[in-house]
């Protein structure tokens, strides 16, 4: 569908945007990277800053930029090791592309599923793109996948970029795409199907209608992109979807107005470390725990205390979320433990005033405190409170 028939709206009020840029936006036709569509973007960026406004960016690349690097002597490309090397050939020409468009220092910043599970590294991942913003400095942020696998990836930089919007505590998701909004079908295949202007809630139907991804470069489609959406929501942060392609509908994003699909934020906002515990990748296993605990946790006041614990499996340790399930295995809560989950075992049906007898030392009376806590169960308050 042309652009010009994709009816504009005004954007939400915002002062800080996280904006995402996928691969299929910066890679070349003949391999490599392009500026024809990050010229336009870059000036959306510059006019924004100009306004006293905020961007981060989340830009994708890498692994095209590398192939090119390599061109006839490009490895196995389904080798974990091989995607992990094109990743660290690509990464500096991504930083180079975004440095000579830009009007201000570019900084790289790469995260890893770690940085986004441990609430230490996450508060000092946040405190770096806040120092980097204040220093006026744009800051360039993609997942290390030179030293990601497969099963701890934080996913596609859809995913990403909601995380890193909730993590600056960012007002708008920006998402520039191969495709002008969300359709009520594949417009590549549905001659009838027709765009949405605004999303109040992403719902099973609304995911009903995403479609597969339109790029041989990308990691995503716009499935990836309607989860993002819904998670940033739920962070209280909107989304705009928009054609990164068409050079005037980036233009008028820097007047206000937008011309794609809106994701309306959700009704209220979670607390930044209540959402960071929603979200975050949780560690291998999961703690047990029985009915009046179950009762209690789903009240979200209460703090799991070691009396209520019936078990615990996997590989946890102190300071790592971990997953709270009833005597059935049904997620309840999910939160910051105090304890391994060794020494959760041992104290599992004790009282809290015999942990150091137990253990020798003492961490504190609960395994998990209830600031430290989001509950799952359905019905709970929004604001986990």
């Amino acid at each position: 569908m042309n652009a010009a028939t994709i009816p504009e709206q005004p954007l939400p009020t915002w002062r800080r945007a996280v904006l995402k840029v996928g691969s299929n936006l910066l890679a070349a036709d003949g391999g490599g990277l392009t500026p024809r569509h990050a010229e336009a973007l870059a000036a959306f960026i510059a006019a924004s800053h100009a306004q006293g406004r905020q961007v981060v960016l989340v830009s994708s690349g890498a692994v095209a930029a590398g192939r090119a690097l390599l061109r006839e002597r490009l490895p196995n490309g389904g080798d974990l090791a091989a995607r992990q090397a094109l990743a660290a050939l690509g990464q500096a020409p991504v930083i180079e592309l975004w440095r000579r468009l830009a009007e201000r220092p570019v900084a790289q910043v790469l995260l890893t599923h770690d940085d986004v599970r441990n609430r230490r590294r996450y508060l000092n991942a946040r405190a770096t793109l806040r120092e980097l913003l204040a220093l006026d400095a744009l800051a360039v942020v993609n997942e290390n996948d030179t030293v990601a696998v497969d099963e701890l990836k934080l996913g596609d930089n859809d995913n990403l970029g909601a995380i890193v919007a909730a993590l600056v505590e960012a007002d708008l998701l920006l998402i520039a795409s191969d495709i002008d909004a969300l359709y009520t079908a594949d417009p590549r295949r549905d001659a009838s199907a027709t765009p949405i202007a605004s999303v109040a809630e992403v719902t099973p139907a609304i995911l009903a209608m995403a479609g597969g991804s339109g790029s041989a470069v990308g990691t995503g489609g716009m499935r990836t992109k309607l989860k993002a959406a819904s998670k940033a929501a739920s962070a209280g942060i909107p989304t705009a979807l928009f054609d990164g392609r068409n050079a005037d509908t980036v233009r008028l994003l820097g007047e206000g107005r937008l011309r794609g699909t809106l994701f309306q934020a959700g009704t209220s906002r979670l607390q930044a470390r209540k959402y960071w515990l929603r979200h975050a990748p949780a560690a291998p296993g999961a703690i047990r725990v029985d009915a009046g605990a179950t009762r209690a946790l789903a009240g979200g006041h209460a703090s799991l205390l070691p009396g209520g614990i019936l078990d615990a499996e996997g590989e946890f340790h102190r300071g790592d979320v971990v997953e709270i399930t009833d005597a059935d295995g049904r997620p309840v809560a999910r939160g910051l433990v105090q304890y391994g989950m060794a020494e959760v075992r041992r104290l599992a049906g004790r009282h809290s005033r015999e942990i150091t007898g137990v253990l020798g030392y003492s961490y504190g009376s609960e395994v998990v405190h209830r600031d430290d806590l989001v509950t799952l169960i359905e019905g709970e308050p929004e604001n986990g409170t």
